[in-house]
């Protein structure tokens, strides 16, 4: 084998568990058809609760704070001024909500959410990466898939490669998926938005934020800068999706949707996109796996596809490793379909949801009048940033014990010695760190940071045990 896993996708997602993988000695290349990414003042993405704790878990946040105090900063904004969460365009803000909510409460203060670069956030990935002896290989599209019981041909543009393992972290077009016989249903398209970066001659004439017949207009001047603008029409949707915008296509875009008068005197940078939402049946065929936008695509509402495809990471990253070192039970690595497919059909169901109520038709706009009026409550607000935050997801609260999972082992945390479960627990102690620490009783914590064990039941803990660390050699 050249590899014992090829990952197809050189962004966020696929360098994630390129590092998941790393920290388990796994040899991982990760094949990217493009070249190194340039910084883009669009590129920013919102990052929630779990998304977070798994960067903290993995000694990343202080990186990734850093970086989102540069995107405020680049925006003119404090944090007390970054909205929390929106629905359908509704936003909320942290004087909305429930401060105390108990969901919120017990994870990390969801301040700590916000806004990163994906340029930084990429690069930070990368770096980390490289440290764990990850390959990195530009210019390398996946043309050819062939996968058998023992492993998978990849051809890359010609060079072919053989792996154990192939996961595409390729995105929405996904070859991977396509080229090992995925189904892919689910909706056709609706509207589609153009994001661009402008210089206008007359922004006064611009409104932050408008609606008409044809479609939606939102509008954000950088302070000393150029300005965004997102434009949405429903019932266009263009012949050719991945032709590059233009100034022109912006421009008539903003005439349909505003007929404000304002010209466009120079277009910084621009992107498209649609609602097409679809969900691949499984995760996984064969030796071949799929994670992130090339397992999912939604419109991209309240920041959730960096979230949705960092979770399938942190899920899989840690199983697959199981899996190759020899030590998961059987079935370990199809819980990764199992727990994370219903995870994302949440996400698109919420999506879904937000795409009828911005339909520019009268019951739409009514509907939308309702709901406006119901997150202007504590209660609907409160309701609105948990879900969005990812508060409800299956994850353990904040211990203070992150600095135990770098390893990328589970951890067993007690609040106080007890000799016969740290005796038990040395049966896997090369797989799970024990921890003596502040807690409500014993835990087990799985690498993901999701809860395999709780309480004093030494039988049912070891049950847990062998579940998700693999049987051991007494």
């Amino acid at each position: 084998m050249d590899h014992e896993v090829v990952i197809a996708g050189g962004g966020p997602v696929g360098l994630l568990l390129a590092c998941e993988l790393g920290l388990a000695g796994v040899s991982v290349l990760v094949a990217e058809r493009g070249g190194p990414q340039d910084r883009e003042l669009m590129d920013q993405r919102a990052l929630n609760l779990p998304t977070i704790e798994a960067l903290d878990r993995r000694g990343l946040l202080d990186g990734v704070r850093k970086a989102q105090a540069n995107s405020l900063k680049m925006f003119g904004l404090g944090r007390e001024e970054e909205p929390l969460a929106h629905f359908a365009l509704i936003f909320v803000g942290a004087r909305d909500i429930h401060a105390e909510d108990p969901e919120l409460a017990r994870h990390r203060p969801f301040a700590d959410c916000g806004v990163v670069g994906l340029y930084e956030l990429r690069t930070l990935l990368a770096a980390r990466a490289a440290e764990l002896g990850v390959e990195v290989r530009y210019g390398a599209a996946v043309t050819g898939v062939a996968a058998d019981e023992h492993g998978v041909e990849v051809d890359l543009g010609g060079h072919r490669v053989r792996t154990q393992w192939l996961v595409g972290c390729d995105g929405s077009h996904s070859a991977v998926r396509k080229l090992a016989g995925f189904d892919f249903p689910g909706v056709e398209p609706e509207f589609t938005t153009r994001h661009a970066m402008v210089e206008l001659d007359r922004p006064e004439l611009m409104p932050l934020e408008l609606f008409t017949d044809a479609g939606m207009l939102m509008h954000a001047p950088i302070p000393d800068g150029p300005h965004l603008l997102g434009l949405t029409e429903f019932g266009r949707v263009p012949a050719d999706r991945n032709a590059p915008v233009t100034l022109e296509e912006v421009q008539a875009s903003l005439d349909l949707i505003s007929g404000s008068g304002a010209r466009i005197t120079r277009l910084h940078t621009a992107s498209r996109y649609t609602d097409t939402t679809r969900q691949a049946s499984t995760y996984r065929r064969g030796r071949v796996l799929l994670a992130g936008d090339a397992a999912h695509v939604h419109p991209p509402f309240g920041g959730q596809g960096l979230n949705l495809g960092f979770g399938d990471a942190v899920n899989l990253g840690w199983k697959l490793a199981a899996t190759l070192r020899g030590w998961a039970q059987p079935g370990l690595l199809d819980t990764y379909t199992s727990e994370r497919h219903p995870v994302g059909k949440w996400v698109q169901d919420w999506t879904m949801a937000q795409t009828a109520l911005l339909r520019p038709d009268p019951r739409s706009r009514a509907l939308r009048t309702i709901l406006r009026d119901l997150l202007n409550t504590r209660d609907g607000a409160t309701y609105v940033v948990r879900q969005v935050s990812g508060a409800w997801q299956d994850q353990v609260p904040d211990l203070g014990i992150a600095e135990h999972f770098r390893d990328g082992r589970g951890v067993l945390v007690s609040p106080r010695a007890d000799a016969r479960l740290a005796e038990l627990a040395q049966r896997w102690r090369d797989r799970v760190n024990v921890v003596t620490a502040e807690a409500p009783e014993n835990l087990l914590i799985r690498p993901d940071g999701v809860l395999a064990w709780r309480g004093d039941d030494l039988i049912a803990a070891e049950t847990a045990f062998t579940t998700w660390f693999g049987t051991v050699v007494r």
